[in-house]
């Protein structure tokens, strides 16, 4: 699959969005020297709209987003908007177990009705920032809760369970 297929997911507004072609259309402006700027999120976002739709009323939720991704491409600091809900990613390369994990997280936010992002990272230099040594990892609200193994079940409820509690919480506490 090439750069101009692949689907990378990141956060717009308070939803994770699949993107196609995110990868190339960031190198192509780093290419062209683009300043990260409103004009290149701009660049990027008309770049984009030729294969992705963009939802009436959430053009500027976007720029925000591509310019932020724009910046983080490029290596400089970014700030994470907070998730909405808990945010679960699950680290490996693709391995069975990695998906296996990835399903089971899947199944018991499902029905267990827990709102919140899941995120399957793969890419090996992302995933050494979480300082694991053994995949699959397990990264709930950003605390790694789990290396080199499936959790049970019940484990993983219980994670879940209480990430939940703390992020109701802290949305409470905003508001």
């Amino acid at each position: 699959m090439s750069s101009e297929d692949r689907v990378t997911q990141i956060r717009i507004g308070k939803f994770a969005i699949g993107i196609i072609g995110l990868d190339a259309a960031l190198s192509e402006a780093e290419a062209a020297n683009l300043p990260p700027d409103a004009a290149a999120a701009r660049a990027i976002l008309d770049r984009l709209q030729k294969s992705n739709y963009v939802a009436p009323g959430a053009e500027s939720e976007y720029l925000e987003a591509l310019l932020r991704e724009y910046r983080k491409h490029l290596g400089q600091p970014v700030r994470e908007p907070p998730p909405e809900g808990v945010d679960v990613k699950v680290l490996g390369p693709g391995c069975p177990n990695c998906e296996r994990l990835e399903q089971l997280v899947r199944e018991v936010m499902a029905a267990e009705r827990i709102a919140g992002s899941l995120d399957h990272v793969r890419d090996v230099n992302e995933i050494k920032n979480y300082r694991i040594f053994m995949t699959p990892g397990l990264v709930i609200n950003g605390r790694v809760r789990c290396a080199g193994r499936v959790p049970s079940e019940r484990e993983l409820l219980e994670w879940l369970r209480a990430a939940g509690k703390e992020a109701r919480t802290a949305s409470a506490d905003q508001h």
